[in-house]
């Protein structure tokens, strides 16, 4: 992260018990944020999250809210996570390095389960973004290369024949907000934009090797702009757009199939897979696009849900300020 010391950084996790992973993502990745009243947003990733929270209640007791400490714990900890919410709990407003931190605990299974098969649309959105991993136990990084290939994929079928590398990124970040309702009160209007923008390198670095790829299988043409800005041109033909669902999660294309139709067919290896019959590139973008935005309406919904019941009433209203005062002043 530009500006920050890795090590000051990682500095939640000393204080925290043991995790199987963590990444810090967010407005504090972006160079120019100059916003030092704004917190740092860790994922943190844990085995056993009911364990963890009974672990981190004994050495941490204040970054959690008094009620839930009173209520239940660890067990009330978890059950609002997971039955409420989409099974992550998170800390906010923790003091740390002089420094506000919010953290989201989840259990490794979920987050796994949710970076290859969408099944929340949740961590997954956030991971298709610019992170800054600290610890890595289980070589997330590698496994969500599957997340950011099916990204690359859902935004090119949602893109026209061409467009510029800008475009690529702002509609890859823009996934995980279709349809997530703080979007409409309670965030900046131009997030999607200003992410890009202060992160296109890193964005760069990211989907390079799916661009690289789809270029060779022809799905791609890059040009060189006289801006230096870099256009792409994209085979809107049906096979091309039936190569880019089926590297689509299995949960989308599944539900996909359901509504389009499908057949089976034998892969390059021999196996027998399904394929979504598909119409045109238009008609599965459509359809994909709503999965999605069902997915994020239905997850962003039952996390704020379980952030307010967990974050206390104090803390609560000051997140919800605090995300108010900053789509006011984009609004404005």
């Amino acid at each position: 992260m530009v500006g920050e010391d890795k090590a000051e950084l990682g500095g939640l996790l000393e204080i925290l018990p043991p995790v199987e992973f963590c990444c810090i993502y967010g407005s504090k990745l972006h160079p120019n944020n100059k916003d030092e009243t704004s917190m740092t947003d860790y994922i943190i990733g844990v085995s056993d999250p009911r364990q963890w929270h009974s672990e981190n209640l004994k050495l941490n007791k204040d970054h959690y809210a008094s009620c839930l400490i009173r209520l239940g714990g660890a067990r009330m900890i978890t059950d609002i996570a997971n039955d409420i919410g989409v099974g992550v709990h998170f800390n906010p407003f923790v003091s740390c390095n002089n420094k506000m931190v919010k953290y989201g605990v989840v259990r490794m299974h979920d987050l796994i389960q949710d970076i290859l098969g969408w099944e929340r649309f949740y961590l997954s959105g956030r991971l298709q973004k610019p992170v800054n991993i600290l610890m890595d136990n289980l070589d997330i990084k590698n496994v969500n290369s599957v997340n950011l290939k099916a990204a690359t994929s859902a935004a090119l079928l949602l893109l026209p024949s061409k467009f510029t590398e800008e475009d690529l990124y702002a509609k890859i970040c823009s996934l995980s907000y279709t349809g997530d309702l703080r979007m409409l009160f309670a965030e900046d209007k131009n997030k999607v934009n200003k992410i890009v923008q202060g992160q296109f390198h890193l964005f760069e670095e990211m989907y390079k090797p799916f661009l690289e790829e789809y270029e060779a299988k022809n799905l791609l043409r890059f040009s060189l702009a006289g801006d230096k800005q870099v256009n792409i041109f994209q085979d809107c033909g049906l096979s091309a757009a039936s190569t880019l669902v089926s590297s689509l999660p299995s949960s989308i294309r599944s539900e996909m199939a359901m509504k389009l139709g499908d057949k089976r067919i034998l892969d390059d290896s021999g196996r027998v897979r399904q394929q979504v019959v598909i119409g045109s590139k238009e008609q599965a973008a459509e359809c994909m696009k709503r999965l999605v935005r069902r997915k994020v309406m239905f997850s962003s919904t039952r996390q704020a849900v379980a952030g307010l019941l967990t974050a206390g009433a104090v803390h609560g209203v000051r997140y919800v300020a605090n995300k108010m005062h900053k789509a006011w002043k984009s609004w404005v």
